[in-house]
């Protein structure tokens, strides 16, 4: 088992790869450098040999692919986990490290948006959805992530080996945030510097297309670790809608004693029952993910434990 191990996730940088794992071992002299190569058309499985990293490949396209051929792959008392795009400062490296080995943080965050940010990204609709993306995850979760789509985190052994990754593309970090938050994992975020691409390096995140499933996997998290919150919001939705349809009906009744709008009286019923069922199904899911909650303790046990032997 590595001390510390940095994991690189690559796909076409070869402009900033062989730099990003210099900087790596002179922050994290005694760590292991993993470089994944994920179907790179260009040398960056080269250069990252040549610089000195480990170089392995996951040929099943995307990020969350590559996150989760590195999670099951690599034993290691301290992950860190960076971009090949050299948008990070390595300095803050160490720093992100003995919060996992000397204070007991499952997870590090490296907050770009508290520092330079929004001043170096020149993509106004990243930084609108950065935003979106934090305040969201915060405000369904109650939480304070200060940065959730960040590339720059440091993990445990615990974490990593009790992660279940899901997702296949750049969504893999919010499912990373939302499992950390929902376990009650502890987390810590630290403060880091941010640079945009250096010419000619071009990001392989869609704005549009990706923020989606960003968005799509928050929903979808929120239904399975929360599933109280979300179907009472639908339950709520739903009576509302039975209420303000069904009032006319009963004001013609008390005005005329006739019901004239039976349709509209038997369809408000059924979506009050829907509201009603929407409702139970929640209490009963919530009940299952308590369950699940405990399941994941014990199975945090018997990882420790692991650790331990």
């Amino acid at each position: 088992m590595d001390k510390i191990a940095v994991l690189i996730p690559c796909y076409n940088e070869e402009k900033t790869i062989g730099k990003v794992v210099a900087d790596a071992k002179k922050a994290l002299p005694e760590a292991v450098v993993y470089v994944y190569n994920n179907n790179s058309s260009d040398r960056t499985a080269e250069i990252a040999a040549q610089a000195g990293a480990v170089v392995r490949n996951e040929y099943a396209q995307g990020k969350g692919n590559v996150i989760r051929r590195m999670f099951r792959e690599i034993d290691a008392e301290c992950y860190v986990m960076v971009d090949g795009d050299d948008t990070y400062p390595m300095e803050s490296a160490p720093k992100m490290v003995r919060l996992v080995l000397e204070r007991n943080a499952d997870m590090v965050v490296g907050d770009r948006l508290s520092s330079t940010y929004f001043q170096e990204n020149k993509r106004p609709f990243h930084n609108f959805g950065n935003s979106l993306v934090r305040s969201s995850i915060n405000r369904l979760f109650d939480s304070d992530i200060r940065d959730i789509m960040t590339g720059y985190r440091a993990f445990s052994y615990l974490y990593v080996k009790t992660f279940p990754a899901l997702s296949k593309g750049f969504e893999i970090e919010t499912e990373m945030t939302i499992h950390a938050v929902n376990n009650n994992l502890q987390i810590e975020n630290v403060v880091v510097d941010y640079r945009d691409r250096p010419e000619g390096s071009v990001s392989k995140l869609n704005t549009y297309s990706d923020g989606m499933k960003v968005l799509a996997t928050i929903v979808r998290l929120y239904r399975d670790y929360k599933p109280l919150g979300f179907f009472t919001w639908i339950a709520a939705f739903l009576a509302v809608l039975a209420i303000i349809f069904v009032i006319p009906v009963f004001q013609e009744y008390w005005r005329t004693g006739e019901v004239r709008r039976f349709p509209t009286l038997i369809v408000c019923g059924f979506t009050m029952m829907a509201a009603l069922q929407s409702f139970f199904t929640g209490v009963v899911l919530s009940s299952m993910a308590l369950n699940h909650r405990r399941e994941f303790e014990v199975r945090l046990n018997r990882v420790q434990h692991e650790l331990k032997d």
